[in-house]
């Protein structure tokens, strides 16, 4: 079954525009949860623009199905309060400082060594690692060589396509996780999936465990409600 994992990074952003603590990012996790989400995901960045660090520690003692920390090991406090929290995943996205929102993959190939250092050190703290990275075969194989337990398929170039041609659109994301596979890495995915386009991705990519989707979804909810929106979305991952 391909899990949902509801990113909640825009609801920590309305909090923020206002301060005070409406709407509660805390309880929006357990809502969520309750509401049927199967995970809780969350990238803080070293501006705190969004997610706090103090967040992280609120969530990570009511979160009670897969907490998934995405972010950049290299910025900020990031590494720091990944390994004092010590969620059950970490996704680790190669963003710059400023970037409005995640806008690539890791070159895997250049940044192996660099990953695979990193990926060791999460690991032997019992965190499941995963690597963000494009629909590229050659990316993917290099990714499992870090030792890293998944990867993250980067799913922006899907969205944009996906109106005009799906097939196209899903052609290299399908090549990369059958690499996924054969090289023994599970597959997620995430970045601009929404209710238009997620289920024939989630029909034909092979292996698919996790989807991490937050802007859209959440977007959806002001119109449907989050329960609604959240069981929606669990549709288009079944069949």
């Amino acid at each position: 079954m391909t899990k949902l994992s509801v990113n909640i990074n825009k609801i920590a952003t309305l909090r923020n525009s206002r301060g005070g603590n409406m709407p509660d990012l805390v309880k929006t996790a357990i809502d969520c949860e309750i509401f049927g989400a199967q995970g809780i995901t969350i990238h803080p960045r070293p501006d705190e623009r969004h997610i706090k660090y103090q967040d992280v520690f609120d969530l990570k003692k009511v979160v009670k199905t897969e907490f998934n920390i995405e972010g950049n090991p290299t910025e900020g406090r990031f590494q720091e309060v990944v390994l004092a929290v010590k969620p059950e995943q970490v996704t680790l996205v190669p963003d710059t400082l400023g970037a409005i929102t995640s806008n690539a993959g890791w070159d895997t190939i250049t940044n192996k060594s660099k990953l695979k250092e990193i990926v060791n050190i999460y690991k032997s703290e019992g965190i499941r690692v995963s690597i963000f990275v494009n629909a590229n075969p050659e990316m993917v194989e290099a990714a499992a060589e870090t030792g890293t337990d998944r990867i993250e398929l980067y799913t922006e170039s899907y969205a944009a396509e996906y109106a005009e041609s799906p097939e196209k659109a899903i052609e290299d994301f399908i090549k990369a996780a059958e690499m996924a596979q054969k090289v023994g890495l599970g597959v997620n995915a995430g970045h601009d999936l929404s209710l238009e386009n997620l289920a024939y991705f989630y029909k034909k990519i092979p292996g698919l465990l996790e989807v991490s989707i937050g802007h859209a979804l959440i977007s959806d909810a002001l119109y449907y409600g989050l329960e609604n929106t959240i069981q929606l979305y669990l549709r288009q991952l079944e069949g």
